[in-house]
């Protein structure tokens, strides 16, 4: 979905596939016929922007083979689906029964890591609509916080840089400029906007940016205009956003809350919870490590990334941080300039809600991923933004 911005400008709005576990190149075109294009009829929409999620595999398959690489660049055009931005923090596994802290496998100073989002760019370079030269993608923020010392973080600077200056290569050889974007989370060595303000102004190339996530800008009580200012001040582009809530727990101490945020303790992905106090925040690495005991304080608000889909909100006692993300959404595009002009719903969760809450077969999900996006288009149209056929 593409939007014109007041300054004359075009923001593309797209949906994350990391929704539909694939970890092959068959099973990304499964994912077009089976999903993406359902999204889109839904919609009414003769075009629909995907945020495509590549697995390793996958992406060495279309690297590797330029003939495969045309022919999804062709079934893309065929179903009525382009691609702007990839995201590139899963390297593999994400649909495994059991992810967790996986995810953050390969981090920045393994090798692995660097070569698979250099065949990233170069097949993001190869999928852009002819008449789209600039594509971005996400990434893990630098690595978990734990085994990180002196000598990995001097080994995930000089990764990136080489990255950038690949990706300054690829642009001389294509005209198509792609731009990474390290996504904070907590429990990463980049857990806040605020923490990759340092090690990206180290680096100091502007093809290596940040990719904001609404629902981790939540999570760690981030204010998004006082987040975005001290990334605008510090010369560090927005290169994506991730559009998505966490879940909220105003009273965290009452039982019926607390078996509330039960229901979303499951095995597949973890959920860090935070909680703001006068000393700072306080953290779990998981829901259930909260739940346990006295691990976090209850006296004040819990947050935890769990992206609750957009629409519908979560049922009382529970809330979801949709706030954040309409007051960051207010600052990314709704300025007399968009700071970012790719923007992506990422909620992967749909099949580990609660079982009374999750999409029974394709048509459901689509109708969740759908409305999601409706609500997402709505945003941005009340910002002034005009939406484009």
């Amino acid at each position: 979905m593409r939007f014109r911005h007041p300054d004359g400008s075009t923001v593309h709005l797209a949906y994350c596939t990391n929704v539909h576990p694939a970890e092959t190149l068959d099973g990304v075109r499964a994912q077009l016929r089976d999903h993406c294009e359902p999204v889109r009829r839904r919609l009414g929409r003769d075009r629909l922007g995907i945020g495509l999620w590549l697995a390793k595999d996958a992406a060495h398959a279309l690297v590797t083979d330029p003939a495969a690489l045309r022919g999804l660049r062709t079934e893309l055009d065929r179903r009525g689906l382009e691609v702007v931005t990839l995201n590139g923090f899963p390297y593999e596994g994400f649909g495994a029964e059991e992810v967790k802290y996986r995810v953050y496998k390969p981090d920045w100073a393994d090798p692995e890591r660097l070569d698979h989002t250099t065949a990233l760019a170069r097949v993001l370079a190869g999928l852009l609509p002819d008449d789209v030269t600039d594509g971005t993608i996400s990434t893990l923020p630098l690595a978990w916080r734990t085994a990180y010392d002196d000598e990995r973080a001097r080994s995930a600077r000089t990764a990136l840089r080489t990255l950038a200056e690949r990706l300054d290569a690829l642009e001389e050889l294509t005209g198509r400029s792609i731009r990474v974007g390290l996504e904070p989370e907590p429990g990463c060595v980049v857990e806040t906007t605020h923490d990759a303000i340092a090690p990206l102004t180290a680096i100091g190339h502007d093809r290596i940016g940040v990719c904001v996530d609404t629902c981790h800008l939540a999570t760690s009580f981030e204010d998004p205009h006082t987040a975005l200012d001290a990334l605008t001040a510090a010369g560090v582009p927005v290169v994506k956003s991730q559009l998505s809530a966490a879940l909220h727990a105003e009273h965290p101490r009452l039982p019926e809350v607390r078996e509330a945020l039960a229901a979303f303790a499951e095995p597949r992905f973890l959920h860090q919870t935070r909680t703001a106090t006068a000393a700072g925040l306080r953290a779990t690495d998981d829901l259930d490590e909260a739940l346990a005991g006295h691990a976090l304080p209850d006296i004040s608000p819990w947050r935890s990334p769990f992206p609750a889909p957009l629409h519908p909100a979560p049922a009382a006692p529970l809330t979801s941080t949709l706030p954040v993300l309409k007051s960051a959404l207010t600052r990314l595009v709704g300025g007399p300039a968009p700071l970012t002009r790719h923007l992506e719903v990422e909620t992967y969760t749909w099949q580990a809600l609660p079982p009374e809450l999750r999409p029974k077969g394709r048509s459901q999900l689509a109708e969740g991923i759908a409305a999601e996006l409706t609500l997402a288009r709505d945003l941005l149209t009340d910002l002034g933004l005009k939406e484009l056929p």
